[in-house]
């Protein structure tokens, strides 16, 4: 993220996810990715983040791999992306929504495991 996109932080926004993609769609994953990352960056989002799961522990009461249900043959995927506020955010996705860019995408991945939220920044350093 750039020094001014930080400068800015405490009061940016940031939607966050996590999703279970099987690792032969790895590279099905990264395209979808950059499309959508594309896409936000055109509406407005200071950065977009993609992280492909590679020291992601089971836990045996809570952990990513049981938030998701992970099944065998699958990794944990941890994104976000950055936005100058919710204001912004909240237009962005309805504007996302009716592009065609997002209607003629293929999710290489299970869409029902996905977990994501919203977060207002409080802290950054």
């Amino acid at each position: 993220m750039s020094d001014a996109a930080m400068s800015d932080a405490p009061s940016t926004y940031v939607d966050g996810f996590v999703c279970p993609v099987k690792v032969e769609s790895r590279d099905a994953y990264l395209k979808s990715a950059q499309v959508t990352a594309t896409l936000f960056k055109e509406l407005g989002a200071l950065a977009v983040v993609e992280n492909w799961g590679d020291d992601v522990p089971e836990g045996k009461l809570t952990s990513l791999p049981l938030a998701v249900k992970l099944e065998a043959g699958e990794v944990v995927v941890f994104s976000w992306v950055v936005w100058p506020s919710k204001e912004v955010r909240n237009i962005a996705w309805e504007k996302a929504q009716a592009d065609p860019r997002m209607a003629e995408m293929d999710m290489p991945f299970d869409g029902k495991r996905l977990i994501y939220g919203g977060f207002q920044t409080i802290f950054t350093a």
